[in-house]
């Protein structure tokens, strides 16, 4: 496994668009409340995808995108980052409402859309052409008939020589599906490189057998980076704290592209600002 090698960072998962709200102050319940606003590309797959296209890597996001005027808009916001969208347009484009706190700390409202209505069938094989990485999103793991997707993509990656990795998000997600059921679509992708947040951590049980290589977010404690020959902590690159959305996911993107410290890069200048997209 190489980290850093060329070739396209393909990411699977979902296009969504993010629309992110900060507030100083608690909102004000049953009444107006002034905030700061921010309408963007959202779904893990495509922040990565931006994120690895913003390091310099060819990026190309294998996502369903609605046939609505939302889905243009995610469409085109993706295509002037430089990364390219394959995968079907029909149905209604899924929106993520983020709330971020003064503290830089967010929680989110998902609506998927017809994302998680991606079918194996639908996969072509061209897409995975060229793959060195492919990067999936927890979130496909999480419904049908996209994990079955998922795992259609992974095979023809795999035949083309790609390193597979996913993301185990979120622990939320994960409970509520069950974490037997989640485990058992991890196993079955194979993945090299797994990310993973503390409680997504906890929630499978430690992915630690599942993967040559775990990467462990800590949030304000940085990461940990465990591999057979143990366990390496990085502490986060000093950054004013904003917004944490997306924060994994440029972690991901530079972790893929140049190894951990590229990752902790990118992952510092996310949490700079609002957004989750560079």
């Amino acid at each position: 496994m190489a980290i850093g090698s060329p070739g396209t960072i393909c990411t699977f998962g979902d296009l969504l668009l993010d629309v992110i709200v900060r507030s100083a102050v608690p909102l004000a319940r049953g009444a107006d409340s002034p905030v700061e606003t921010r309408l963007s590309t959202g779904g893990q797959a495509a922040n990565v995808a931006s994120w690895a296209a913003e390091l310099g890597a060819p990026a190309r996001c294998i996502a369903k995108s609605g046939a609505d005027p939302a889905g243009e808009l995610a469409r085109s916001l993706l295509a002037g980052r430089g990364v390219e969208l394959v995968g079907p347009v029909e149905g209604r484009t899924g929106i993520v409402v983020a709330l971020v706190g003064a503290d830089g700390e967010r929680s989110m409202a998902t609506d998927r859309g017809a994302s998680p209505e991606l079918a194996p069938e639908e996969i072509d094989p061209s897409w995975l052409e060229g793959c060195s990485w492919l990067h999936v999103s927890g979130y496909s793991l999480l419904a049908e008939p996209i994990a079955e997707a998922a795992l259609a993509a992974s095979l023809l990656a795999r035949a083309r020589g790609a390193s597979l990795s996913a993301d185990l998000s979120s622990w939320s997600s994960i409970r509520d599906y069950g974490p037997d059921r989640f485990r058992a679509n991890l196993e079955a992708l194979g993945p090299e490189v797994v990310f993973a947040n503390e409680p997504e951590w906890e929630m499978v049980g430690g992915a630690y057998a599942l993967a040559e290589t775990a990467v462990v977010k800590r949030g304000s404690r940085g990461v940990e980076v465990r591999t057979a020959e143990g366990v390496q902590e990085h502490p986060p690159l000093g950054s004013a704290v904003q917004d944490t959305t997306g924060a994994g996911d440029a972690l991901a993107a530079g972790f893929l592209v140049g190894g951990i410290e590229l990752g902790l890069e990118a992952a510092a200048r996310c949490v700079g600002r609002l957004g989750a997209v560079p």
